[in-house]
């Protein structure tokens, strides 16, 4: 088996690079294969036209793609007389990838197809704070299980996509100094989960993956977009010209962390103080709620209380949007997208939360940067994350420059 691995990170700060061992010179069926990718069928005529090379050259490159199975025959075109010409396509079953969502107290594990289709899903309680160990080799026996029940073989899988809940060094999938994942630091998750599957192995952070699952499900035709999830922290995923932005190190996006004047003086969970997340984050504001009386319980409680109308809970719940909003602001200016996307926990009550958003934002943004802007809830919901690592395992091993390396084995 030809094994894809990640190695470093592009300039762009999008995807992770293979070091290719070969090359197809020209035309090759990889970059045939980026052509019919969007699924519809074609003939050899008609990809011989709109690529400018020679019929023969089509004809060679549909081979070796029909070899592997990416692509198949699907019927023939439309008679005009004589004999009718074969049409091709993307087999999107080709092949599979395997995806999981990890988060604090649970997770998602999934089967997909090449297209994003998931096969197989379940969502199980895990303990992220039991170690790296127990919990991949959880998670690669689910996977393993999974695959057997749809009748396929490990080798069908291609990719693995994770998202855990914490920093992660995207170029090497190893968590960073992740506060609820203790023994997570630095540990090498690639390379664990090849002992089972010894394909490429994506990792990134849950927020990231969510923002990649809530615009292929939900917004597809966007190309800049921020996903904001508003839960125990807050984090965001950043759209921008069509690409996920990890920036140099894999922090793009952690808002959370972004000093407020309001909170001032306030101690947050990285050490630091003034951390927007130490005023807007739901831990922040059923502390708010307890200081005034309130009994709750858990921090979900909040929840609850703001549906059913609660009035210092909404209060409470609107100003944090307001905090947030101020933030939002900034990256408004800098990033100008054209929705803004809130997900999360929080999320469930983003009435009062978005209102509080869009109140500041849309008061202190320039008319230019607000004119065409969306603060919206997610339409996904709670599969965003696992699609999301599903479709980020499935762009990075469908690349030309890795399928160069499958086509070629």
């Amino acid at each position: 088996m030809i094994t894809l691995t990640q190695t470093v990170t592009d300039g762009e700060g999008t995807s992770p690079k293979t070091k290719v061992s070969k090359q197809t010179p020209g035309f090759g069926a990889s970059e045939l294969f980026q052509i019919l990718r969007d699924g519809r069928p074609r003939t050899r005529s008609e990809l011989a036209a709109s690529t400018g090379f020679a019929r023969s050259t089509i004809t060679s490159r549909i081979d070796e793609l029909t070899k592997t199975g990416f692509i198949a025959p699907v019927g023939d075109a439309a008679s005009t007389g004589g004999r009718p010409s074969a049409l091709v396509a993307f087999n999107p079953k080709a092949r599979m990838v395997a995806a999981a969502d990890v988060g604090a107290t649970h997770a998602t594990v999934a089967i997909l197809d090449l297209a994003g289709n998931t096969l197989v899903k379940d969502t199980e309680e895990i303990q992220i704070a039991a170690g790296p160990e127990p919990v991949l080799k959880w998670l690669t026996d689910k996977f393993d299980s999974m695959v057997a029940g749809l009748g396929r073989k490990k080798s069908d899988v291609i990719a693995v996509g994770i998202g855990l809940p914490g920093p992660v060094e995207h170029s090497s999938g190893k968590p960073s100094q992740p506060p609820i994942m203790p023994g997570w630091n630095g540990f090498d998750v690639p390379r664990f989960v090849q002992r089972s599957y010894d394909v490429a192995v994506l990792v990134d952070n849950d927020v990231n993956i969510m923002a990649l699952g809530e615009r292929a499900v939900s917004w597809p035709e966007t190309d800049n977009m921020i996903f904001l999830k508003v839960a125990t922290g807050i984090g965001s995923g950043i759209i921008s010209s069509g690409q996920l932005q990890r920036g140099a190190d894999g922090s793009a996006g952690d808002v959370g962390h972004i000093a407020i004047g309001r909170a001032a003086g306030i101690a947050c969970r990285c050490g630091n103080v003034g951390c927007l997340e130490a005023i807007a984050g739901r831990p922040a504001i059923a502390a708010a709620l307890r200081a005034e009386g309130l009994n709750l319980e858990q921090d979900g409680d909040v929840i609850a209380l703001v549906r059913k109308g609660n009035l210092r809970a909404t209060q409470i719940v609107r100003q944090a949007g307001r905090d947030i909003g101020e933030v939002l602001n900034m990256c408004v200016s800098v990033l100008n997208p054209s929705v803004i996307v809130i997900g999360g926990s929080m999320a469930e009550v983003s009435e009062q939360l978005i209102a509080g958003m869009r109140e500041v934002v849309y008061s202190r943004s320039t008319p230019l940067a607000t004119q065409h802007l969306s603060i919206v809830q997610a339409r996904t919901g709670a599969d965003a994350g696992v699609v999301g690592a599903g479709i980020m395992a499935i762009d990075y091993v469908l690349a030309p420059e890795n399928l160069a390396v499958l086509t070629a084995a």
